[in-house]
């Protein structure tokens, strides 16, 4: 279904009204001339785009009413875009625009070019919004995938082939550093799989080793000091679903044994049972260590590793996913603004440029600490770079001067294409180069918008 995108341009003077629905005859133009007007249009229309001029009447020399109808749209309609026009010099209007709420600024007199870019990139970033609400509400039914927030290919390639091996029954290694996001990436998996027995999560290096075996296979009444009643373990409550052992590789040698016992016979017996229990339960696992040299140096079970590894799937960090720390941030930033009833609205141009070159060696887990923290701290509506408390430190860069040619231009072009939500036209000015010119290195390097 194809949705009017309904512009709504609030200007008192008529001879500029003309002009901007000349301009922009490919939208379905709305005009209003004061704030009443406006707002009536707001409610009846519902408009995905504003722009809005600060000085009108009764105050057509001052902002104090256009200050008021930038309030009011933004109580009314939260998710619609508000483009505020200023004066010339006027940089604390748009400024304190910006941090009340509007999604950007134009300055008078009008460059109708630069314009028309900020109001076509503003109805594409409502549209995402839209679709992504949309699809957020029917993420647990029809997106099975649906925690992981991505637009890069190295991390879509990752979920398209965890998606294939949801429904084989097959057990999964998962493999990255720390805080690439492995339990999202496993239970996702599981919500794939079909399999309705639950999903069990534990994290083998949490546990002292002593009470593990117990954890994983259960105990007897009676079977050791405090055993108290009949406890099942993790393996037995999974029954039917999917066990997630996350750090596999903190599993002492003697346990090894006896988990590679129950993945060849799928049976369980409890600590002081004698009776074997039949357990239908996948094993999904996960560790940040190189498990390859562990089992080379034989602190890990190459029997266990091949039961355990029949598909394995390599997270790439965040570092190795261009753009995708920007759409992770405004997420991360939506979700806890939501949560802690926090009035903030998005990032300064600084604090996007931060989060594009920091190296985020905590990975995604780093990155949502730090947005947490700055949706807390921030004063404003908009988190500045300051508020993420991020500085600039030098990253080690291959030397080979065409690989470094190729990898800075396509880290750039994924960036900007991130920073400009998919706009070829605003890539291209953040770039400062041509569309053409774009077009034929994004051809040239096989990129998509």
């Amino acid at each position: 279904m194809n949705i009017p995108r309904k512009l709504l341009i609030v200007e008192d003077d008529t001879g500029l009204q003309r002009q901007l629905r000349w301009a922009y005859d490919g939208y379905d133009i709305l005009v209003a001339a004061d704030r009443e007007s406006a707002l009536t249009q707001l409610r009846a229309e519902e408009p995905q785009v504003v722009t809005l001029d600060l000085g009108l009447p009764p105050d057509p020399d001052g902002v104090k009413e256009g200050f008021a109808a930038l309030e009011d749209i933004r109580r009314l309609a939260p998710d619609t875009k508000v483009i505020v026009a200023t004066g010339h010099g006027e940089r604390d209007s748009a400024l304190r625009a910006i941090a009340q709420g509007a999604w950007d600024f134009y300055q008078k007199p009008i460059d109708i070019d630069a314009l028309g870019v900020i109001v076509e990139r503003a109805f594409h970033v409502h549209a995402i919004e839209a679709e992504n609400r949309r699809l957020a509400a029917r993420a647990g039914i029809e997106n099975p995938l649906g925690g992981i927030v991505t637009a890069s290919p190295e991390m879509l390639k990752v979920t398209r082939m965890i998606e294939r091996v949801a429904g084989a029954d097959v057990s999964v290694l998962l493999l990255g550093a720390s805080g690439t996001g492995k339990e999202v990436l496993a239970r996702g998996l599981y919500e794939a799989s079909g399999r309705i027995g639950g999903f069990v999560a534990i994290n083998c290096a949490a546990i002292p080793e002593t009470l593990l075996e117990s954890e994983l296979f259960g105990h007897e009444k009676g079977a050791f000091t405090g055993a108290v009643k009949t406890t099942p373990g993790k393996i037995e409550m999974a029954h039917g679903g999917t066990l997630f052992l996350d750090e596999i590789g903190d599993v002492p040698l003697p346990l090894q044994v006896k988990l590679l016992r129950f993945l060849q016979e799928r049976v369980v017996e409890r600590i002081g049972g004698r009776k074997p229990i039949a357990v239908d339960t996948r094993i999904v696992c996960a560790t940040h260590q190189d498990i390859d040299a562990m089992v080379a140096e034989g602190s890990f079970r190459e029997d266990l590793y091949y039961r355990l590894a029949e598909i394995v799937v390599t997270i790439p960090s965040l570092a190795e996913r261009p753009g995708d720390s920007v759409l992770l941030a405004r997420h991360f930033l939506r979700h806890h603004a939501d949560r802690m009833r926090r009035p903030v609205t998005g990032f300064t141009a600084d604090a996007l440029a931060a989060i594009d070159g920091w190296g985020w060696p905590g990975n995604v887990r780093e990155l949502e600490n730090r947005v947490k923290r700055a949706v807390i701290m921030a004063d404003g509506k908009q988190v500045t770079a300051a508020d993420l408390d991020l500085s600039d430190d030098a990253q080690d860069d291959p030397i080979n001067l065409k690989a470094v040619r190729e990898a800075a231009d396509r880290k750039a072009i994924r960036h900007a294409l991130s920073r400009a939500h998919g706009n070829i036209s605003g890539t291209a000015r953040l770039l400062g180069i041509s569309r053409p010119t774009l077009y034929d290195l994004m051809k040239n390097y096989d990129l998509q918008p």
